[in-house]
């Protein structure tokens, strides 16, 4: 269940109207993940944006069995940057990742499993990611209804602490921030 609106932090109504600025666009829920690899160098991957859970976290999907699981175990620093060009507005969004354990993570798991489609479940069909590339497969196009959850369908709650928005509208741009530890008040920075 959504949020009540006034508990809803203040970038979230202008994320949400520069989604409907963006349009029905599959790109609109593209959001680009920054990490780091276990050897200290930075890692830049394109995920896709599931739901908000409460007022500042949001869902993702990863496979267990890709590099970027690894380095986001024990609640590493990440960034997401969510870029809507038909708005003109970029946001960086800074958090770590929660941990979900028990009763609460596998009833996550299934609900995000059963939202997809039999297309958007395939994915977890195929081989481990990262891997050298195995020709004969298997690369199933769909996975039905019905098809058991993978062990490495994984989801990946990013609890945020820092947002960014810069719209590249006007001159000079306009950037603010908003950080939980100060209440999610916003601060105007040069852009």
């Amino acid at each position: 269940m959504p949020p009540a609106a006034e508990s809803l932090p203040p970038w979230r109504p202008l994320l949400r109207g520069a989604l409907e600025r963006q349009g029905r666009s599959p790109q609109a829920r593209w959001l680009q993940l920054a990490s780091l690899a276990r050897d200290g160098t930075p890692r830049v991957r394109t995920l896709v944006f599931r739901c908000w859970v409460g007022a500042a976290a949001l869902d993702l999907l990863t496979d267990s069995r890709s590099a970027k699981s690894g380095e986001m175990k024990g609640g590493a620093p990440l960034e997401l940057c969510w870029v809507l060009p038909k708005a003109r507005s970029q946001f960086r969004l800074r958090g770590h990742r929660l941990q979900l354990a028990g009763d609460e993570g596998l009833q996550a798991l299934d609900r995000h499993w059963q939202a997809l489609t039999p297309r958007g479940r395939a994915l977890w069909g195929w081989p481990a990611p990262g891997e050298p590339l195995q020709p004969e497969g298997p690369f199933p196009k769909e996975l039905e209804d019905g098809v058991p959850r993978p062990e490495h369908f994984e989801l990946l709650r990013v609890q945020l602490q820092r947002v960014e928005l810069l719209e590249l509208l006007g001159h000079p741009h306009h950037r603010r921030c908003w950080r939980a530890d100060t209440g999610w008040q916003e601060e105007w920075l040069n852009p």
